[in-house]
């Protein structure tokens, strides 16, 4: 695997004096997706082409976390970039990826927490300009901390969702449920750029990972013929030929 969010987290671990010890650590993992070789779903992986694209600014040890659902983004989305957070220090690569003249960023956040002058709730076309969707991967806790405390963000339009449902995602809780993950989150963007097949492959390949994932930890087989995997398999099968038909 060398996405974004992989090299992210092979830099982390080098960089620590302590090994990152994940719950369920002692069962062997597969490296690309993060889940048990007896439950590995790398032959379900999407393809999928986007104009969007992905910037994933991620706390301490967020992609350390074989639950962490920016993996599952970068996995889809070809043009996604991931960074970690630091308060004290800001990546060059990511100042300059947003002052790259072909994109169109906007730092995604609820609204609430923002001045008005500053919230958006719709991505506009703009000629020449691609939209970047800047996501603060983290728990609800440690986001508004990086938003608070990160001066090279506050230029940035803040897109403030509203989605229609409550999370789905099993893996791990906020304690507010209307809080999304970070890829149910970016799936309501790529809808919102006008990308809704996309939008749905990565919500069916969350659903799928998550039944992967959970059926791990409880011992038991996946059902492969379940209503998510088929919805995955319809979604991936509409997608190909306008795949084939860019590659080409």
């Amino acid at each position: 695997m060398s996405h974004a969010v992989a090299r992210l987290r092979a830099q982390l671990l080098q960089g620590r004096d302590k090994p990152f010890v994940a719950r369920g650590a002692r069962v062997p993992r597969c490296p690309d997706c993060r889940v048990m070789f007896s439950h590995c779903l790398c032959a379900l992986r999407p393809q999928v082409t986007t104009r969007s694209g992905m910037c994933l600014i991620m706390s301490d040890i967020e992609p350390l976390k074989p639950s962490n659902t920016g993996w599952l983004i970068a996995d889809l989305v070809p043009d996604t970039m991931a960074f970690g957070w630091s308060r004290t220090a800001v990546d060059p690569a990511l100042l300059a990826l947003l002052a790259d003249p072909q994109w169109d960023p906007y730092l995604v956040f609820p609204g609430e927490f923002v001045e008005a002058g500053r919230v958006v709730t719709e991505v506009p076309v703009r000629l020449g300009k691609r939209p970047l969707f800047v996501l603060l991967d983290a728990t609800w806790p440690e986001a508004r901390k990086m938003f608070r405390k990160s001066p090279h963000l506050e230029h940035l339009p803040v897109l403030s969702l509203q989605p229609e449902q409550l999370s789905r995602y099993r893996l791990r809780r906020s304690t507010r449920e209307e809080h999304l993950c970070t890829s149910e989150v970016a799936a309501l963007c790529l809808e919102l750029a006008g990308e809704p097949q996309a939008a749905q492959l990565l919500d069916a390949y969350l659903a799928v990972f998550t039944h992967h994932y959970l059926a791990a930890r409880q011992s038991v087989q996946p059902d492969l013929e379940d209503a998510a995997h088929r919805r995955l398999r319809a979604l991936a099968r509409q997608d190909l030929p306008r795949a084939c038909q860019q590659a080409n």
